[in-house]
């Protein structure tokens, strides 16, 4: 099975799982709406404060790197804290169950204290990879990006471990690169498939829509414009909706998998397939 085929099984099968529960779709929209609401509380005081002219002359002084910090943290917890209620749901349906909005917060809460941890330690490294890429250049940015993609792949399985297994942050991340390494290596290319095939769809929805826009504009037909834009902006919402819940889904199917349990909703071999093996 090729790339293209293996990443459009798995959007099959995690659909399979989506459209068993669609509301499912509730933890990445509410992630969305607070993600949004996170940054106006952070950049618009900012913004009013005159903070920003020093960083658009390449001034960074050391309120901006607090303020930073605290947004990263705040951020991440929003993001994992959502993640893992979408994955804790997710794991109920792929068990047999028939899991709630509810559920998945109940998980989400009861593991409040741990996914705060992970947030100050993620929101910790992302803030140090920001500081050292800004005064990189060349080589220097390139491995910073190199070692941001490793540290994503070593943390891969972190938030389903946060849901199921109920250990700290710090036993997570040792947990999520032991069953990494213990199966099918380091090199993850599903989750990349998945990009790639909502990448395409949109990039169509663009090609479709771009002699549509020059017909309308030809003709003078700003309402027309207009509506068309509308209707992208929100086609675009709804496919990184769905892509966002996905990725949950697919996440929670690596992890059921790597503790050796089955589901049936995926095929074992499309699972380990989405893995290369280290020579």
């Amino acid at each position: 099975m090729n790339r293209f085929s293996r990443s459009w099984a798995l959007i099959k099968a995690s659909a399979r799982v989506l459209a068993a529960d669609k509301e499912l779709l509730v933890f990445p929209i509410l992630s969305s709406i607070a993600t949004l609401i996170v940054t106006l509380t952070f950049a618009v005081p900012l913004l009013l404060s005159g903070g920003l002219s020093s960083v658009s002359q390449n001034r960074f002084p050391a309120i901006y790197y607090l303020v930073l910090f605290l947004f990263y943290i705040v951020q991440y917890f929003v993001i994992f804290f959502a993640n893992t209620a979408l994955v804790g749901a997710a794991t109920i349906r792929l068990k047999g169950g028939d899991p709630t909005v509810g559920d998945g917060f109940r998980i989400a809460f009861s593991h409040f204290g741990p996914i705060l941890g992970y947030s100050v330690i993620a929101a910790t490294v992302g803030m140090l990879l920001r500081m050292v890429s800004e005064r990189s250049r060349g080589l220097g940015r390139i491995l910073i990006s190199l070692i941001g993609f490793a540290w994503n792949v070593a943390t891969f399985l972190v938030v389903p471990i946060l849901a199921v297994e109920g250990i700290g942050p710090i036993q997570a991340i040792q947990r999520s690169v032991a069953l990494l390494k213990k199966t099918w290596g380091e090199q993850i290319i599903g989750n990349f498939g998945v990009g790639v095939i909502f990448g395409l769809i949109i990039f169509g929805l663009i090609l479709i829509s771009l002699p549509i826009f020059y017909l309308l504009i030809t003709a003078k037909l700003i309402m027309g414009v207009v509506a068309l834009v509308v209707i992208l902006v929100l086609l675009f919402i709804l496919i990184g909706l769905v892509q966002s819940a996905l990725n949950g889904i697919y996440t929670a199917a690596i992890y059921q998998f790597a503790v050796d349990e089955r589901t049936v909703f995926f095929d074992e071999s499309m699972i380990r397939d989405a893995f290369v093996e280290r020579r």
